[in-house]
């Protein structure tokens, strides 16, 4: 697709055209910006309803270059983009949002570990294996099960593995991946801090939320986190800011973490909107993708703050029958408030095609009406 002759606001260039990316062009357009997206396809999510799509392999640096002329700011939907690469657009004077130092611990799960271990976060116990033999020594310090995290390329559940003993992990480093050890943490809840930074220093944070897991996946996301000790939300949001600071992170900062007996314990970062903060989109007085392009382009930070008592998000995965449409007409009249969000993607059992979001002042109310949308939406069931 050819871009605009001419633009009245600041250019940001997204690098990948997923979902978030595309939910950051209805954040732009209030905002005055313009998006620019670098996709693989034109079938991509945002590559569908942005104008300005450039395509491309985001592995190539001459692509990378081209892109990113004429662009005030640049920055991610997704982590794969090589380190080396941002290191030399940010050597020719692009603004890179997050920069190399810092997304490499978003992209390296050993690199993660050191740093955050180094600045005092509370981590998981850890360690880099190579052979089962490896394995089984962390094990005998620390206890099976052992959690084994690809070093690169996991998300949503994937590159990771639960071994209850050596032959188990013998399987996984058959595989020929760079692994992570680390010690399985028995956690009472998961819960996920969202905070956005701005290069001169700026930074919020957004209620700590409770996500849920199914299968590795999140299916639905609580705010705020319901009976969370107010000491406890707050400690959570000072190590997310913290991390956020000490390693340079401009743009959103989501860190999963675990609340366990002992305390909270970090999971994993990552450097971009994500699916933890699509609540505030309704549920929040500036959304994440709004806060994430304040940020890059290095504007005054929005409020945080939620809209409403409660918020609950339930993503939608696709099911059996690919003709959600059909019953969207039924979701609408139910329920006049839930609202619905599609990511424009084909739809695929287990896939993460959209979320549906409900807010009100009764936690059991909301969240029952985020179910009810979402279940019959993918199955056509009641709940």
């Amino acid at each position: 697709m050819s871009s605009p002759s001419s633009h009245v606001g600041p250019v940001v260039g997204v690098v990948g055209a997923g979902q978030l990316a595309r939910m950051m062009q209805q954040a732009a357009i209030p905002l005055g910006l313009e998006l620019r997206v670098l996709a693989n396809s034109p079938d991509e999510s945002a590559a569908k309803v942005i104008v300005d799509t450039r395509l491309g392999d985001y592995r190539d640096l001459s692509v990378l270059r081209e892109f990113a002329a004429g662009c005030d700011a640049v920055t991610f939907d997704h982590e794969h983009v090589p380190t080396e690469h941002i290191k030399a657009m940010a050597e020719q004077g692009v603004q890179v949002h997050p920069g190399a130092d810092a997304l490499v611990h978003a992209q390296d799960k050993a690199e993660m570990r050191r740093r955050l271990t180094e600045i005092g976060v509370p981590c998981p116990a850890w360690r880099t294996v190579e052979t089962a033999a490896d394995v089984a020594d962390f094990a005998a310090q620390n206890g099976w099960p052992v959690v084994l995290k690809a070093v690169r390329g996991g998300y949503d559940g994937r590159g990771v593995w639960v071994c209850d003993d050596e032959n188990e992990a013998a399987t996984v480093v058959a595989n020929g991946v760079p692994l992570l050890a680390e010690a399985f943490v028995p956690f009472e809840r998961e819960l996920a801090v969202l905070v956005a930074r701005s290069p001169h220093g700026q930074g919020v944070s957004y209620p700590v939320v409770e996500t849920v897991q199914e299968d590795g996946i999140c299916v639905e996301v609580l705010a705020p986190a319901p009976g969370l000790d107010a000491e406890v939300a707050a400690q959570a949001q000072r190590i997310a800011l913290k991390i956020a600071d000490e390693l340079g992170v401009t743009g959103l900062l989501a860190v999963e973490m675990f609340e366990t007996t002992d305390g909270l314990v970090v999971n994993e970062l990552a450097m971009r909107p994500h699916n933890s903060g699509h609540w505030t989109i309704e549920g929040a007085r500036t959304s994440q993708f709004e806060q994430h392009l304040r940020a890059v382009l290095n504007l005054p930070l929005g409020s945080p703050s939620m809209a409403a008592p409660y918020v609950v998000m339930a993503n939608l995965l696709g099911g059996d029958d690919p003709d959600i449409f059909k019953r969207y007409e039924h979701v609408m009249a139910h329920d006049p408030g839930v609202k619905v969000h599609f990511y424009g993607k084909e739809v695929r059992k287990g896939r993460k095609i959209g979320h549906v979001t409900a807010l009100g002042a009764d936690l059991d109310d909301v969240r029952a009406r985020a179910r009810h949308a979402a279940v019959y939406l993918t199955t056509g069931e009641y709940t």
